[in-house]
C-alpha cells in the first residue's frame, strides 16, 4: 500500500523534492521532519513497499515526479541502476561510506546497515536447538514453527542473496520445501517480532533491528536473536539512496543524502531504528553485535539487482 506524508507545498514558486521511501513513515519521518527544517527544503515523501516502488519507478521513467530513491534494500537501488533509471553520486558523499556498502558506479549509496538474524521466542526455543544455517528449517522439527515475509524488500534481497550464492535450483527447492513444512506468512517484519511475542511461530526470518525496537515499549517481550553464520541468513544489507534521472533538482537532492549521512542523523538511524551506522566515528547501536563482529556469507550487494528475477522465483515457488 502506498502513502504520501511529510508536507505539501502550498507556493507554485517553490519546487518541492520527492522521495519515493521504501523505509516506513514510522522509522523516517521524524529525521525527514527536521531535514525539511534545518535544509530549508519542501520535501514530499511517498511510502510504500521497496519492490513496488521500484516498479513503479520503472514504469514512470522519466515521467516520474520522484528525485530520491530511498530503499530498504540494495537489490532495489541496482534494478534501478541496471535500468538506468539513477544519476552518479559526487563522489564527496559517495567516499564517506565504505565501499562494500555503495555501488562501485556510484549510483547508489548506503545510508545505514541491517543483519539479517533468526528472531526466536525464549520460552518456546532453547539455544541448543536453534538452527545452524537457514537451510535446517525445512527440518520436520519446524514445520509450522517459522514465520517469513515474502512480499518484504529485506526478505526479497535475502533471496536474490541465495540465488546468487547458491543457485537458482537450490534457492527454489528451498522456497517450496520451506511451503511444504507449514512456514507462516505476515505483511512485515515487525507483525513477526509481535507474532513470536505472542507464540504464534517459534522463529522468524527478519533483520536485526526490529526487536530493539520492540523492546523499547515491551521489554520483557520474551524475544531473542540468533545470528548464523556464513549463509544467506546471515548476509549483511543496506537502506540506501538513488539519485533519480527525473529530477531536476540534482543540487538539492546531494544537499538530502549529505544531511543523512552527518553525523546527527547516523546517530538517529543508531539510536532511534537500531541500525547500524555506515559512517566512521558514530556509534553502533547499543546491545547488539557490532558490525564487525558479525560473521556475515560474502555477498556483493551489487549482485543482489535482479529484482524482477527474485519476484519471478517468489511466484513460481508460490510464496508469492
Amino acid at each position: 500500500m502506498l502513502t504520501w506524508g511529510i508536507g505539501l507545498s502550498t507556493n507554485a514558486q517553490t519546487k518541492t523534492l520527492t522521495i519515493y521511501s521504501g523505509r516506513g513513515e514510522k522509522l523516517i519521518a521524524p529525521l525527514i521532519e527536521r531535514a525539511k527544517k534545518d535544509l530549508k527544503l519542501d520535501i514530499q515523501v511517498r511510502y510504500g513497499d521497496t519492490s513496488e516502488l521500484a516498479i513503479a519507478l520503472v514504469e514512470e521513467g522519466k515521467n516520474s515526479r520522484a528525485d530520491l530513491f530511498f530503499a530498504q534494500d540494495a537489490g532495489a537501488l541496482g534494478t534501478l541502476e541496471r535500468l538506468k533509471r539513477t544519476l552518479p553520486i559526487s563522489s564527496n558523499l559517495l567516499n564517506q561510506v565504505d565501499s562494500r556498502y555503495r555501488s562501485p558506479q556510484g549510483q547508489w549509496l548506503g545510508i545505514s546497515g541491517r543483519a539479517r538474524v533468526i528472531n526466536y521466542n525464549t520460552k518456546l526455543v532453547k539455544q541448543n536447538e536453534l538452527p545452524n544455517t537457514v537451510w535446517q528449517l525445512t527440518q520436520p522439527k519446524w514445520r509450522g514453527k517459522v514465520a517469513w515475509a515474502p512480499t518484504n524488500g529485506s526478505f526479497q534481497s535475502f533471496v536474490t542473496a541465495m540465488r546468487v550464492l547458491e543457485g537458482e535450483p537450490k534457492t527454489l527447492q528451498w522456497l517450496r520445501a520451506m511451503k511444504a513444512n507449514g512456514v507462516k506468512d505476515y505483511r512485515n517484519n515487525t507483525a513477526i517480532v509481535e507474532a513470536l511475542g505472542r507464540g504464534e511461530a517459534h522463529l522468524g526470518l527478519v533483520n536485526n533491528y526490529y526487536l530493539p525496537n520492540l523492546k523499547k515499549t515491551n521489554p520483557n517481550l520474551p524475544v531473542a536473536a540468533h545470528y548464523t553464520s556464513k549463509d544467506p541468513g546471515s548476509m549483511i544489507n543496506i537502506a540506501g539512496v538513488a539519485i533519480l534521472n527525473s529530477t531536476d533538482q540534482k543540487a538539492d537532492v546531494e544537499k538530502l543524502i549529505g544531511y543523512l549521512l552527518n553525523s546527527s542523523s547516523q546517530t538517529y538511524f543508531a539510536q532511534q531504528t537500531n541500525e547500524y551506522p555506515l559512517v566512521k566515528g558514530v556509534a553502533a547501536p547499543a546491545n547488539q553485535v557490532p558490525l564487525n563482529k558479525l560473521n556475515p556469507a560474502s555477498v556483493n550487494l551489487t549482485n543482489l539487482n535482479d529484482l524482477p528475477g527474485t519476484l519471478e522465483l517468489l511466484q513460481q515457488a508460490g510464496v508469492l
